[in-house]
């Protein structure tokens, strides 16, 4: 099992869900208003004045089959809209 945190724009929210329900992915948590900036480019969104937009996130806690393809989606969506900033990481997740 794995634990995927992925960080995107806020806008990007119905396209996430779209994933997850594609792949059969019930569970996770979600956080509406997550703040930051990329490490390389891309736009900062602060949810100011002057960088008005925002990032969201979700964390899910996935099976090893369901890992490659939900990357693979998020991947095809990120490319979709490159200076969003939308990035996944993957944890060892282990359950007690």
């Amino acid at each position: 099992m794995k634990a995927v945190f992925i960080s995107f724009y806020q806008a990007f929210y119905n396209d996430m869900l779209d994933i997850l329900d594609k792949l059969e992915i019930r569970g996770f948590t979600y956080w509406p208003e997550v703040q930051g900036r990329g490490s390389v480019d891309g736009e900062p969104h602060y949810g100011t004045h002057a960088w008005p937009t925002l990032n969201a996130a979700i964390l899910t806690f996935v099976a090893d089959d369901k890992v490659k393809p939900l990357m693979e989606a998020v991947h095809q969506l990120d490319e979709t809209a490159p200076q969003q900033g939308l990035r996944a990481f993957i944890l060892q997740a282990e359950e007690l």
